[in-house]
């Protein structure tokens, strides 16, 4: 496209410098490319004309349309409670329309006598047909705007104010379109455009803007989605052919005694079918002498742990030194309990290196891995520090993936000259679209199947007004012997939110169960005063733990059997999952218990129903998806979604994604390397993206 496009859009004509000002802090449109890809979000249509006679109550909520003279005006009020009324008829009847806002302008532009076209929603009082605030314009200007739909664009207060409402941006897009209609460059070439059905982009922006029919809107939204979703996944796949051609990776040959000693002595229960079919995957990369790049998915207590181990164990038959990082203490000194224990007597090194390691433990563990001497290193972002260099590091497990930046994990996998094998591991299910559209120049394996034995979690919700009985249902489980968890959204009070805080629910819980210990943790408390609350809790001391989300990437406790949420309404819905996650990990069954006040909201209604309804990962987080969307969903944010989706949806255009993807993977076989003349556009174009995109795999 052409150079007109970054122009700024105080040239238009009704733009001007102040308004631009205002669109540019409002929406983020400063140039005309910006005003042409935005996009309306609905469309009225204005094809068709009533006669005032014509219109009845039952287009009451319908937007209407009429030709009529002015007959005469009332204005009324002073200041704020001016109002404007002007009376308008046709050869069939009459009506009323009446101005609260902008009331002085409004009177400017009407003139008794002139006919107007009047478009807006229509009332009836005592028989009289009026309008409040209706559309009015001459209907010579009418003649010269587009037939067809007409869009209707998202806008601001303060915009609407500066006369730059949805009508104000529809006049803006009017006078900008002759500018750029003659310097549209389609970027996808005629060859490509047909085999896929796509009209040109020049025909697709005309009628985004100004629909000529339904069927013409619905090829323009389908070519700009294609084109969307292309950009996107043109950047990953060409990224992935660059990083399989350009990073060699180590081999690992054999499967040796380790492996094979702890499969057939070791192993405390037989590996599900998930977990054998994700080994094998893991195993087939590291023989490909290509560098793996592996996302692992898993619901909560799914077993990913054991097929990190599984994986690091077949490192060390060939050879070469594994790390794993957890993104908290307490988690990584869980994982180093649990590996040392399973590897117990196979000769196996596993160190540990924390912040807060002793001077003996950290020597142990920097001078162990240096001299090759530790096999496994198990730590928290103490394992980024320059100090930390491996003999032979081979294979990098980073758990809970979403918990470190970038820049984080690129210090880790630049710790060889030669880039180790990457296993990043998620508890949070990530739906199939967003996963290939964030981590799509990742590889990807999923277990969705839990360990045998384990009984399904079962989710309740109480109302808060149920207190008295809830507690009891607590007090039988504690008699039984197991623990419970209780998680508050917030640590202290807050004026502006009227919330339940941990320090007023630690209070009223020590009320209500005065037999009990109850143990406290949050994330304001220092990490030795956290660490010894949580053991308290581990060890059984504590019966209750009181905690905020703190405990969502947090600590094994096969005995805590219950999980009070409470304003669970204030949870998104991948958070409730995981904090759920945290009871059901021994045999007896678990429940989880979300409390709310009675007043609901009807998208909290469906999230706490959903909650009750399924324990499926997979399926919350596609609940998720399509209740918030990618931008709000836990982690994306910071995990680089730097993309600005405009029209394609990722929960709703799941089918195009895919298609996109073949076709994506098409081109870059056609053209690795971005040099034929033909997709000489689409290539430019991609350029301009990647100034904002992360690349998830070669980050290094």
């Amino acid at each position: 496209m052409g150079r007109v496009f970054d122009n700024d859009i105080k040239f238009v004509g009704g733009v001007g410098e102040q308004r631009a000002k205002a669109l540019g802090s409002e929406l983020g449109i400063r140039t005309i490319g910006d005003m042409l890809y935005y996009f309306p979000f609905r469309y009225i249509d204005r094809t068709r004309y009533y006669r005032i006679g014509e219109i009845t109550e039952n287009e009451g909520s319908t937007l209407v349309q009429f030709r009529a003279r002015i007959t005469g005006f009332a204005p009324s009020g002073e200041g704020r409670n001016r109002r404007f009324k002007a009376f308008v008829s046709d050869p069939t009847g009459s009506a009323e329309l009446t101005w609260f806002k902008n009331v002085r302008w409004i009177e400017k532009r009407l003139q008794v006598g002139v006919e107007y076209i009047i478009f807006g929603r229509p009332s009836f009082y005592r028989g009289q047909l009026q309008m409040v605030h209706p559309e009015v314009e001459e209907v010579m200007s009418a003649r010269k705007r587009p037939e067809g739909l007409q869009g209707v664009y998202s806008t601001t207060e303060r915009l609407t104010n500066a006369q730059l409402g949805s009508k104000g941006l529809y006049n803006i897009i009017c006078n900008l379109w002759p500018l750029v209609e003659s310097r549209i460059e389609d970027p996808l070439p005629e060859a490509l455009r047909t085999a896929h059905g796509l009209i040109p982009l020049r025909e697709a922006l005309y009628n985004i803007h100004f629909p000529q029919s339904p069927e013409l809107l619905r090829r323009a939204e389908y070519r700009l989605k294609f084109d969307e979703l292309l950009g996107i996944q043109l950047n990953i796949q060409s990224r992935r052919t660059v990083r399989k051609n350009r990073y060699n990776g180590f081999m690992f040959p054999r499967v040796g005694d380790y492996f094979n000693r702890f499969y057939n002595e070791k192993l405390p229960f037989e590996l599900t079918g998930a977990q054998k079919r994700v080994i094998r995957e893991i195993r087939q990369d590291t023989i490909t002498g290509c560098q793996m790049n592996r996302l692992l998915q898993g619901d909560v207590g799914s077993g990913k742990t054991m097929v990190a181990l599984t994986s690091m164990l077949i490192a060390a038959d060939n050879g070469f030194q594994s790390c794993m990082m957890a993104p908290t203490e307490i988690l990584a000194r869980q994982h180093f309990a649990t590996i040392s224990r399973q590897t117990e007597g196979m000769g196996l090194r596993v160190a540990i290196l924390t912040g807060s390691s002793k001077t003996a433990e950290r020597r142990h563990a920097l001078e162990g891995i240096a001299s090759g001497e530790v096999d496994i290193l198990i730590g928290t972002h103490a394992l980024i520090e320059d100090r930390v260099q491996f003999a032979a590091l081979g294979f990098v497990v980073i758990d809970e993936q979403h918990r470190f930046g970038v820049a984080q994990r690129a210090r880790l996998w630049s710790k060889n000259n030669f880039p180790p094998h990457v296993l990043v591991m998620t508890a949070t299910p990530i739906p199939r679209t967003l996963a290939m559209t964030l981590y799509g120049d990742l590889e990807v394996s999923v277990i969705d199947e839990l360990p045998p034995g384990r009984k399904p979690i079962e989710t309740l919700h109480r109302f808060d007004a149920h207190r008295k009985s809830l507690n009891e249902a607590i007090k039988q489980q504690i008699a039984a012997g197991r623990q419970v968890y209780m998680v508050y959204p917030l640590i202290k009070e807050s004026e502006k939110i009227d919330l339940k805080n941990l320090e007023e629910g630690y209070l009223h819980v020590c009320e209500d169960f005065p037999e009990c210990t109850i143990c406290k943790v949050h994330g304001q408390m220092k990490p030795a005063d956290k660490d010894a609350e949580m053991h308290r809790f581990v060890s059984g001391e504590a019966q209750i733990m009181v905690a905020t989300t703190v405990i969502e990437v947090g600590v094994n406790v096969p005995n805590a059997s219950v999980m009070v949420i409470e304003n669970a309404e204030r949870f998104g819905l991948s958070q409730l999952h995981q904090l759920r996650g945290r009871v059901g990990r021994g045999a007896d069954q678990s429940y989880c218990i979300l409390v709310t006040g009675f007043k609901l909201a009807e998208d909290t209604r469906k999230r706490i129903e959903i909650m009750v309804r399924t324990n499926d990962g997979f399926e919350i987080a596609e609940a998720d998806l399509k209740l918030r969307g990618p931008g709000d969903l836990e982690g994306t944010q910071q995990s680089g979604m730097a993309f600005d989706l405009k029209i394609a949806d990722l929960a709703r255009d799941g089918q195009l994604l895919q298609y996109v993807r073949e076709v994506a993977q098409q081109i870059v076989d056609a053209d690795p390397n971005g040099t034929s003349p033909e997709y000489e556009l689409l290539w430019k174009r991609l350029k301009a993206l990647r100034k904002t995109n992360v690349n998830w795999a070669a980050i290094s």
